[in-house]
């Protein structure tokens, strides 16, 4: 493998290592930290003596801009570091809830490892207590992977859990920190609850907190304080488990043992940096030279850790080299997103869930009868969808946001899903998965190539995707991001397109594509009747090409905005067409009609994937 595949290297992070692990040289100079392999077993520390809770009452007022977005509050680290700012979210939260989901109840708390983090653990520790829950599941120096936080909810039957992450996010003093609250289907709550929390922000008048002394969150083990027990539990174990139930692994361990194949993942120096070494080299045999940034850093290398072309720089420099591995895939800050390469290759994330999808009952045993039904969220393209009629399972189409997910799966009606954002994921839980999408790919390429002998050629990444392409159709995708946008330009720009949408009419010429409709979508739940309305701008034409346009909730600062552009297209003659060739038209027009750079003065994305 070429050197630069080489220059950061896997060890799972522990802040109860007694040492620093060993460096050796660096192709290219410098040093490289030597891989060490981890034990798995649960080592419990002593519990210390119960003692008697107090609990204290902190006078506090409300503060600003303390309303959710999509994926939970997400400000800058300095805002949140600011007196009482996370405590009076926090305590809001116990204000919204009833009594009977926490007290006495058992939490689950854990995130991605960046800044802030560890002091957080212990304020919202202390007032889970102060506020009557009974048991905090704490993942070993505050990190849980937030699939791994739905799982652990999901299998200790917890009443639900506390996500310390900005997801896709930079880390670090200067940069981002979030936290979200998942209920005890493993979900992120429902808009019920964070508006009733944005409520409470208005008016909170004290903070109830407990009179502990900070956890030792580097030691697995219980602390108890009066009826308050604090548990440090392994990140990995309970994650783990659920993938052997929903994997072959001996399946996938055949494909990354044989010589004649590579495989490579980028953790970005984020979470799954110590999800990494457990699954892929100690249980599937991987080799740990190709573990890149596998070690979790508060400031994520003071890289940013979000899995796609422009900034996985290195795992996509490693994967449209010379000398490339068969199979490369990276995951987000947190856990819950995914990349997928072959060899000189992108698979988008709209074909890779239906990809999945199409190959699951073959490939994978937790589908062996099939899926249930199969969604995605609105603006992702329209490959899914195809894959269902095919299969002949019930489809929905939800707003952005993976709660919306959830009660169609606690409902019996969906198996499979997945967000253009680079998020996929199933029923197995209550959140997208990074590390599942990748061992999903895993499955279909080994179940793909498991009677190849030695020596044939192996059915790779592409020859999958091409082979989808041949069945379904390609569906030419691709979205611009504009991060960090002045919010009110932003605003003024969907408010114009609103008002273009009002104007238009079925039938409209926009350039050489025929309108079918323009609309704001809206979203009624199937489940239980609650709607969403404002959820993204579409400008559907005749011949199935879609342009929408989205204000994204991720960020901490300013506007994103988000431009979605596909076209569909069934020719297999023109499926080896370059996307942004495919689609110039349209986002040409996309441009033109939103009058993007007029109200934001932007002349290029920050993103294009």
């Amino acid at each position: 493998m070429a050197s630069h595949a080489l220059r950061l290297h896997p060890l799972l992070f522990s802040a109860a290592a007694a040492r620093p692990a060993p460096l050796a040289a660096r192709p290219g100079g410098g040093v490289r930290r030597v891989h060490r392999r981890h034990s798995l077993a649960v080592v419990r520390c002593s519990s210390s003596a119960a003692q008697a809770l107090k609990i204290k009452s902190i006078p506090t007022k409300p503060v600003e801009g303390q309303k959710t977005g999509t994926s939970g509050l997400r400000k800058k680290v300095k805002v949140f570091q600011q007196e009482n700012y996370l405590a009076n979210w926090i305590q809001a939260l116990f204000n919204s809830l009833p009594p009977e989901d926490y007290v006495g109840g058992t939490l689950v708390l854990g995130g991605d490892g960046r800044y802030f983090n560890k002091d957080a653990a212990q304020i919202i520790t202390k007032i889970a207590a102060g506020n009557g829950v009974g048991k905090i599941l704490v993942g070993r120096n505050g990190l849980l992977s937030t699939p791994a936080v739905s799982a652990v909810i999901r299998k200790r039957q917890a009443n639900g859990g506390f996500i310390m992450s900005a997801s896709h996010n930079p880390g670090g003093p200067d940069n981002d920190w979030g936290i979200k609250f998942n209920y005890s289907s493993g979900q992120p709550a429902p808009e019920t609850i964070t508006d009733q929390i944005y409520g409470n922000t208005l008016s909170i008048s004290e903070i109830k907190t407990a009179d502990i002394p900070d956890v030792d969150l580097s030691s697995l083990g219980v602390v108890s304080y009066g009826d308050f027990t604090v548990e440090v539990i392994d990140p990995v174990l309970d994650y783990l488990e659920l993938m052997e139930n929903v994997f072959d692994f001996q399946l996938i361990k055949g494909l990354l043992s044989r010589p004649d194949f590579r495989f490579v993942f980028d953790a970005m120096h984020a979470v799954t940096g110590a999800y990494a070494d457990p699954i892929f080299v100690e249980k599937l045999g991987a080799d740990p030279d190709y573990i890149l940034n596998g070690v979790p850093l508060e400031d994520f290398g003071n890289g940013h850790p979000d899995p796609n072309l422009t900034y996985a720089k290195e795992l996509v420099f490693t994967m449209f080299g010379s000398g490339a591995p068969d199979f490369g895939a990276a995951s987000d800050g947190d856990g819950d997103r995914n990349m997928i390469l072959g060899r000189r290759f992108f698979v988008t994330p709209s074909d890779s869930v239906a990809i999945i999808a199409a190959n699951a009952q073959a490939a994978i045993p937790y589908f062996q009868s099939g899926p249930k039904g199969l969604a995605r969220s609105m603006p992702t393209s329209g490959a899914l969808d195809r894959v269902a009629d095919k299969l002949n399972v019930p489809f929905f189409e939800v707003p952005t946001g993976w709660k919306f997910f959830g009660n169609l799966m606690d409902a019996g009606k969906l198996s499979i899903c997945g967000e253009e954002s680079f998020g996929t994921g199933s029923d197995h839980i209550r959140e997208k998965d990074g590390i599942w999408a990748v061992l999903a790919w895993l499955s279909i390429l080994a179940h793909r190539n498991k009677d190849k002998k030695a020596g044939e050629r192996l059915v790779s990444v592409e020859d999958v995707a091409r082979e989808h392409w041949a069945t379904y159709g390609r569906n030419f995708f691709s979205r611009y991001d504009y991060e960090e946008c002045e919010s009110e330009s932003a605003n003024k720009m969907m408010e114009h397109l609103r008002d273009v949408i009002a104007k238009s009419k079925p039938g409209e010429k926009y350039g050489n594509y025929t309108l079918q409709f323009a609309d704001d979508f809206s979203y009624t739940d199937p489940v239980d009747g609650s709607t969403v309305s404002k959820q993204g701008l579409r400008f559907v034409f005749t011949d199935g090409s879609r342009i929408i346009f989205r204000l994204s909730g991720t960020g901490s600062a300013g506007a994103t905005i988000r431009i979605y552009i596909e076209q569909f297209e069934s020719d297999a003659s023109k499926h080896d067409l370059d996307a942004q060739i495919a689609l110039k038209p349209l986002i040409d027009l996309a441009l033109s009609v939103s009058k993007l750079k007029d109200f934001t003065g932007r002349d290029k994305p920050t993103v294009i994937t």
